[in-house]
């Protein structure tokens, strides 16, 4: 298993954080499979039967891999993932009252407000070259359930293979056993489903 500190990561330091800046599908993602491809150079990982993995940001970077990069994975799944930045801007905001400092903040973390189609996997659903499996905890308050909902049904119009695992009754960090372990069972499934071992 392979777990980048891509660009944007914290514990690294302001500067590492910072270069992540406006980043989202961009660098911090090509970070990612600059790291896959370095492994299977070094002959440690068979890019070739390689699946992307991720909650929250890693959920988004999951769904990036798939659709705004192609030709990576075998499948992709997203865990709580976020599918629309002007969607996940628009409801931050909103949620916050309306707050400047919010809306400053994400306008440097997420840079120009025009580029957010361009880095959005539900805009490029038609173009998803993996199945993919998005899981989501229905009390979601960090990444809004509708996230996935959202990714989902830009999916299907595409006809592109997927499925949708609700959580009942679960939270943004999956902090019921129940579910986590329900979390882990469907992720596993997928993965051998479209992987499996030789």
């Amino acid at each position: 298993m392979f777990q980048p500190n891509f660009r944007g990561s914290t514990g690294r330091g302001d500067a590492f954080r910072h270069a992540g800046d406006g980043q989202w599908g961009r660098k911090m993602q090509t970070d990612i499979s600059d790291g896959l491809a370095e492994l299977a150079r070094r002959g440690i990982v068979d890019a070739k039967r390689a699946c992307i993995v991720g909650a929250s940001y890693g959920g988004y970077a999951a769904l990036a891999g798939v659709t705004i990069q192609q030709g990576l994975y075998k499948c992709a799944v997203s865990v709580a993932g976020v599918a629309d930045i002007k969607l996940m801007y628009d409801t931050d905001v909103r949620e916050s009252g309306g707050s400047r400092m919010l809306g400053r903040s994400l306008d440097e973390q997420l840079g120009d407000r025009k580029g957010f189609d361009a880095a959005s996997p539900r805009r490029f659903a038609a173009q998803a070259d993996a199945p993919v499996l998005l899981i989501h905890g229905k009390d979601d308050t960090v990444v809004p359930y509708r996230q996935s909902t959202v990714m989902a049904d830009a999916l299907k119009d595409a006809g592109k293979p997927y499925e949708l695992v609700t959580l009942a009754g679960e939270d943004h960090w999956l902090s019921r056993e129940e579910t986590r372990k329900q979390m882990l069972a469907a992720t596993i499934r997928f993965v051998q489903r479209y992987n499996p071992a030789d």
